[in-house]
């Protein structure tokens, strides 16, 4: 089944305002970012975004969050992002801090059909707050539910028209549990190929679980804090 669309634009088509969306990325690696661009011009509003953090200021999904455009962050890390942390203390925003192997985890669940589960991760913490707590080998766990999206939007190194997915180093993050838990899911692609063309022992998302795929354009690939040693 070819699965190619032309773009952003026709990917992104039905995603509406309310909407529960997640989106691959850790910091400023890995993330959609000519999706990204589409949402903003498609000036979706009161959307709820699951996403390890929210980039910055002005790229990633901190181009959303200057626009109003999102109701409720479900992620890890406000990061370095100011106007994140703005509208979380001015109460302009929702925001549900959760530790990062938990935003995994649920995630995964909510693609592989599990509801919830129990973690110690949180546990005595506000994480906590107003979950089962149950003891396992001596240890209290809290019960975890599973996340999942009316869309997922997730970047990869190469895709084939028929969904399949390579993501390149640490740009993998939460890519591919992601693009299991979208009831629809995009994947934006630095190189597009014909079904044959990848190695099978090296996909990491097959294409069952990727409705939309489309060859991106421009990357800018930033780096969010570049570090390097001084001279000599």
């Amino acid at each position: 089944m070819n699965k190619k669309v032309a773009n952003a634009e026709e990917a992104c088509k039905g995603i509406e305002n309310g909407m529960t969306l997640m989106l691959g990325g850790f910091g400023l690696c890995g993330i959609p970012e000519n999706s990204i661009s589409e949402l903003v011009n498609l000036n979706v509003k009161e959307l709820t975004c699951i996403s390890n953090n929210a980039g910055v200021d002005d790229f990633g999904l901190g181009l959303l969050l200057q626009k109003k455009q999102i109701k409720k962050m479900i992620s890890s890390y406000v990061g370095e992002n100011d106007e994140f942390e703005r509208q979380m203390l001015s109460g302009e925003l929702e925001v549900d801090l959760i530790p990062q192997g938990s935003l995994a985890e649920r995630c995964r669940a909510g693609g592989a059909g599990i509801p919830a589960f129990f973690t110690p991760a949180g546990y005595g913490t506000e994480v906590a707050e107003g979950k089962e707590v149950r003891e396992f080998n001596g240890k209290p766990h809290i019960l975890e539910s599973a996340l999942t999206a009316d869309f997922a939007i997730v970047k990869a190194w190469k895709g084939d028209t028929a969904g399949n997915l390579v993501f390149k180093g640490t740009a993998r993050n939460f890519n591919p549990m992601m693009a299991m838990a979208g009831t629809i899911t995009i994947a934006e692609v630095e190189e597009l190929v014909e079904p044959g063309e990848l190695n099978p022992n090296e996909i990491h998302t097959a294409g069952i679980f990727v409705q939309r795929i489309f060859q991106g354009t421009g990357y800018e690939k930033r780096i969010e804090q570049r570090t390097v040693r001084p001279k000599n």
